[in-house]
């Protein structure tokens, strides 16, 4: 008998300690789709959980590390989400491929324009980042998640080395070793992109270019039937008149 209640709980202990890790890890998170190198550019999603059964997520404010900003940050549209782009001016400008940033990405929030992230399902907002620090081993965001029952969740508290994991843990983004070249890595980028717009340009020259060339050949056509028309009716003119 004394067995059997061991075992039971036993049982209820372990049951217990499953839902309170569940319950635990079911905050908000960031990950890197791929590599996020230090030095480098990332995509990187926010995952957000709905913990609620009577409460749908209705918003989600994420605000970026002043210490290490970032001077480019692009989000992916997310389908029935609004998506607000806030900078703020920098202390100190970022100098990123020889140009001089005066302001940087502060924070981006998205806010459902229907019903949001329903009880029992989750969301991923995805954002393209960087110049990725090169000085930092991890980026910590601070979140906040907004409820349609007006409840706000904080998602801000920073981890400690080697203490245990906070109630409301601040999404952290950790670095990967920079990829070998990486200090050209930056400015291969930079380049690539430059050199996929000077495409776009020279596809658009050419294009305009072989229109033109089309209306002139048109044209010139045109006038060749003209001209050879005319020339017909005065030969056919100048043979009646030799008859005549």
């Amino acid at each position: 008998m004394n067995v059997s209640r061991i075992a039971i709980a036993g049982g209820v202990a372990a049951s217990a300690v499953v839902l309170l890790a569940g319950t635990a890890s079911a905050h908000v998170s960031v990950q890197p789709q791929g590599p996020a190198a230090k030095g480098g550019y990332a995509t990187v999603n926010f995952k957000v959980p709905n913990e609620r059964d009577d409460a749908s997520t209705v918003k989600l404010e994420v605000s970026f590390p002043t210490d290490h900003p970032l001077s480019s940050v692009s989000p992916q549209p997310v389908a029935g989400w609004k998506i607000d782009v806030t900078k703020s001016k920098l202390a100190k400008p970022l100098d990123v491929h020889g140009k001089k940033i005066n302001e940087a990405v502060s924070k981006v929030t998205w806010t459902a324009e229907g019903d949001g992230i329903k009880a029992g399902f989750f969301q991923q907002f995805p954002l393209s980042v960087g110049q990725l620090p090169e000085d930092a081993d991890q980026l910590v965001f601070k979140a906040l998640q907004t409820y349609s029952n007006k409840e706000v969740v904080r998602w801000i508290e920073e981890p400690t080395e080697g203490g245990d994991e906070p109630e409301n843990p601040a999404p952290v983004l950790a670095l990967s070793a920079p990829a070998e070249g990486a200090h050209g890595a930056a400015a291969d980028d930079k380049d690539d992109h430059d050199a996929a717009e000077a495409k776009e340009r020279t596809a658009a020259t050419e294009t305009a270019s072989s229109s033109n060339s089309d209306s002139t050949a048109r044209v010139l056509g045109i006038v060749g039937i003209v001209v050879g028309v005319a020339g017909v009716a005065f030969g056919v003119l100048a043979g009646r008149r030799r008859s005549a």
